[in-house]
Parts: C-alpha cells; structure tokens; sequence
C-alpha cells in the first residue's frame, strides 16, 4: 500500500484530496490529510465581514464534511517535515510515514514582524482582516468608528490575494458613503508597489478608480515601523503617514514548520517547479496553493487551476512517467468595487490582465478591467460554488490555462 500524506485542509489541500482520491485505487493507495483545526473557512469572506454583508458564521463550515470516503482526517499540529526519512511528526509525538507528501499549509499574517505593529494600538486603532477573528473585530471597529483619518496599508509582497486591500478601500469607500460620513473620512492607499496593483495595465486601471473615489495613493512606501503613540506609519525613506484607523495587511509568511523543516525560502514558501508544482530538492513532495513560492498570486483561482494540472502530473510522476501538463500561472479574480458592481482580471505568469470578455470571446457574461453588476454577482455567486464545486473536486467548465480569446491587447502608460 503506498501512502500519500496531505498537508494542511484548507483550499489547496482539500481540493487535493477530493481530486486524487477518485483517480487513485484505494486498494493500492492510502490517503490522509493533516490540519490543526475542525473548522475550513472560506476566507475570501472574511472581506464582507467588517462591512456586514456576510455574519462570521457564513463563512465557516466543519472541514469533515468535505473529506471524502477513503481519505483519513488526522487533527493535529504539525512539528516538522523529515523529508530525508519520508516522515512528518506532529506536535504531540504522532509520526506519520509517507510515501508521496503534498505540501499544503498555506500562508499567515504576521503583525510581529513589523516594529510598532503589535502593542497597545493592535485591536483599537490598528486592525487587520486577514484572519477570522481580525475580520470579526473589525467589524465591530467600523459600526462604530465616526471618522478621520482612514489608512490602508500593504507591508510587503507577496500576500494572500494581492487585490483584497484594493476591494476593502472600494467597499470602505461605499460603506462610508451609506453611513453617511464619507465627507469626515481621509482614505489614503499605502503600498510597497509603485502603483495600486502588481501589474501595470490593471494598476492604471484600479488607480484612476482610486482616483475616482477619492483616494489618496501612496505608493513606493516601504514599511520600517510604525509608531504607535502618534498613530504614524514610518517608511524607510523617512516618510510619515498618520492614522487614526490603520487596516494593515501584515507580512504574509508560510508555515512555520516549514522552516524547521529546512524546505522553505527566508518566508517559509516552498521552493518548486513553477510548471509541475514538484519539489526542487525532493522527487516525491509537492507543494500547491499559498505554500509554494510559484511567481503567482496566492489567490484561491491559483490553487484550482493548478489542481487540474498537478493531478494529471501526480498520477503519470508516481508511475515512473514524465509529467506532460505544464501550469501557466493562471489566475482570475473578481474585485468587489462597491455600490453593488464588480471588476475582473484574468491574468498568467507572462500576461497582463487584459480588457475583454470571459470566459467567452464577445458573449462574456463577464467584463474584464470593467465594473459592471454582472461582475458583483460573479463574485457573490462564488461562495456558493467554493463550498459546492471547487473543494469538493467536482469539475468546472473553465479552462486551467489561460486562454487569450476574448482579450483586448493595451500597452501600460
């Protein structure tokens, strides 16, 4: 019997076991998969949370109940990976032996990182909605919050969905312009990039919508501290920006057992081949989803393009056979802007994301680099088919590569 041992059940590890468990004979291959919590949440839907457009426990879900037959559910934390031996140890002395291990751990805020984050202002004047309970305090900060001024702020690249910061400023806009107070607020958007978004074509695009609402961007702003007595964020070129309300968007690392393990980079991301999602220093480990330092957005659309094309490979790689699939940095998302449309992008490791229509050339129904309301329902019906479609394997009609039909050529300016 040969064992393949999942790490970690969150998007990309969930989709994993629910897309290799049908192709792989249970009478040959034993499957189990490996979390610290009872609970998988859908964590595009911690950014609706501080506006009050999803309660907190639409968002959560037991992660039981998308482990399929014949695949083994083991509660624990992880200590560290002995990848020379073929085995993971958990916390509590428990060692798991594998044949084949696919890394999924994903990737965390880490507010410590940064002088000044943490301390007597976190939770009050400094807040962040990268984490379930962070998201749930801040609601509560914003239902109560009468303005001033209001910063959003990136530490560094890469995060986890690079263009959640953009969809809080748009929602934050609109929340505040409903409540009222829209004219007492000061937003200002503070990025390490040199403009509002990685790419320079849809960064054209998102900053003239800044620009429409108001927006102060601050861009090339390098974090080195920030003072939490005078409510500043201080740059290494000795920039200041005040704040009375700062959402952050910490650093963003990998697991930290991956570091103790000794098969991370300097943030705990897995070094692989940016094509087959393979180890480059272990011939049976994988690494999918956040936990891989592919060149791509950690983005839920990554880690489902990517399974299409990691479980073809993982069946032909554990037969002795060349891996033919080749995954292009494929990656989609939606951008709530506010007032009930949308925005989306569609972009790979070498393309821009492009004006047109997708998934179908001139019929759509969505519009790229456009806000229409057809795009905010793209994004509101997402949730249903995350819980009923993605984690558990079933196929989508959209292809794992990204195709150019329907896309409009531009040059950045």
């Amino acid at each position: 019997m040969r064992r393949l041992l999942v790490l970690g059940a969150g998007t990309a590890g969930t989709m994993a076991i629910n897309t290799l468990r049908p192709r792989l004979p249970r009478d040959e291959w034993s499957i189990t998969v490996v979390d610290s919590s009872e609970t998988h949440y859908y964590q595009p839907g911690y950014l609706f949370i501080p506006f009050g457009i999803y309660r907190p426990d639409e968002v959560a879900r037991p992660s039981r109940r998308f482990v399929p037959a014949g695949v083994d559910l083991v509660l624990g934390e992880i200590d560290r990976i002995v990848a020379d031996e073929n085995r993971v140890l958990l916390a509590d002395g428990t060692d798991l032996p594998y044949d084949y291990l696919i890394i999924a751990t994903g990737t965390s805020p880490r507010p410590a990182e940064t002088p000044g984050m943490l301390g007597p202002e976190w939770g009050r004047s400094i807040h962040e909605f990268y984490t379930y309970s962070g998201a749930v305090a801040l609601a509560d900060r914003m239902r109560t919050w009468d303005g001033g001024r209001l910063v959003v702020q990136i530490v560094e690249m890469p995060i986890k969905c690079p263009v959640a910061p953009l969809e809080f400023t748009f929602l934050a806009d609109a929340f505040l312009t409903e409540q009222g107070i829209r004219d007492r607020v000061d937003i200002t958007f503070v990025t390490p990039l040199e403009g509002a978004f990685t790419k320079p074509v849809a960064s054209r695009y998102l900053g003239h919508m800044l620009d429409d609402r108001k927006v102060a961007l601050e861009a090339d702003f390098l974090l080195e501290r920030i003072d939490p007595e005078t409510r500043t964020l201080v740059s290494y070129d000795e920039r200041e920006i005040p704040f009375d309300l700062l959402v952050t968007v910490p650093v963003n690392m990998g697991a930290d057992c991956i570091a103790r393990s000794g098969l991370g980079d300097e943030l705990n991301y897995v070094p692989v081949d940016r094509e087959t999602l393979l180890s480059t220093a272990h011939d049976n480990i994988f690494a999918v989803g956040d936990a891989a330092d592919i060149p791509a957005s950690k983005a839920g659309s990554v880690a489902h393009f990517s399974m299409d094309v990691l479980a073809d490979n993982f069946v032909r790689h554990v037969q002795g056979l060349a891996m033919t699939k080749r995954f292009d940095g494929h990656a989609n998302c939606f951008i709530e802007t506010g007032h009930g449309k949308g925005l989306l992008i569609d972009f790979n490791y070498e393309t821009e994301p492009l004006p047109g229509r997708y998934p179908l050339p001139g019929v759509g129904p969505f519009s790229l680099l456009r806000e229409t309301e057809m795009n905010h329902w793209g994004k509101v019906l997402f949730r249903w088919i995350y819980w009923n479609v993605l984690l558990p394997g079933k196929e989508l009609p959209l292809p794992a590569l990204m195709s150019m039909a329907g896309k409009q050529f531009e040059e950045a300016s």
